[in-house]
């Protein structure tokens, strides 16, 4: 199985329409190893949104096979699941999901009180991650008080307090500013120098190019699959 965090066998997925069926995803082969920086890219059709829900245990295929940090989870229930997500994957989104009346610390805090961590070891643990974004002294204020890119540093710092085997990204920068989106694009570089795996979904050209592997879909099937020379620096 070698040391990857993703790997899928002939994963398709099919939804029926009516009296059509949608051939979303086609037989896809794909390995991600550990502490790789992936791009998933595709016009709109092509089965990237797909594909990242079946990625992100939100969705489970028509048939192959799907394992995720050396876990076969193609088949499992809702239950099994959310406790896969829960404890191997942080999720970024482009809407960053925070709780506008919660502050910054306990948005952060929430997935580890779904894990029934200690209130003491909840807050050491997102106060490290705070910090790891750049976030240390912005912790008591709460969402609207602070910027789109400081709220996205928050989504990100959340997605990392359980220490995923995978950080799952759909499309992060695609509410913020080119500049904003550079700030963000860059904490994701300098997490995966310090040996994150992250999994970029995005149609964007140049945010794709920040990753060191890009991933090309069409018509639900691997189009290109290449190493890339990513831009951008880190973020201290």
């Amino acid at each position: 199985m070698s040391d990857a965090v993703i790997r899928t066998q002939k994963l398709v997925k099919d939804y029926v329409l009516g009296a059509e069926t949608v051939h979303a995803v086609r037989s896809v082969d794909l390995t991600i190893e550990r502490g790789e920086f992936v791009a998933i890219m595709g016009p709109s059709g092509s089965g990237k949104s797909t594909f990242m829900n079946m990625v992100g245990c939100l969705d489970t295929p028509t048939s192959g096979n799907y394992w995720l940090n050396g876990t076969d989870v193609s088949q499992l229930d809702d239950d099994d699941l959310a406790h896969i997500r829960n404890r191997d994957i942080g999720f970024v989104f482009q809407t960053f999901n925070l709780l506008p009346r919660a502050t910054v610390l306990h948005n952060v805090e929430l997935p580890l009180i779904y894990a029934g961590v200690g209130s003491r070891e909840r807050r050491r643990r997102a106060e490290e991650k705070l910090e790891m974004v750049g976030l240390g002294d912005r912790m008591d204020h709460k969402p609207p008080e602070i910027s789109g890119g400081q709220r996205q540093r928050v989504a990100v710092a959340r997605a990392l307090v359980n220490d995923p085997a995978l950080l799952l990204a759909d499309e992060p920068t695609g509410n913020l500013d080119s500049s904003t989106s550079e700030e963000v694009m860059g904490i994701f570089v300098d997490l995966n120098r310090k040996g994150q795996t992250i999994v970029l979904v995005t149609h964007e050209h140049d945010i794709a190019e920040y990753a060191k592997r890009q991933v090309h879909l069409r018509d639900g099937e691997i189009e290109k699959d290449f190493l890339n020379e990513p831009t951008g620096a880190a973020v201290s």
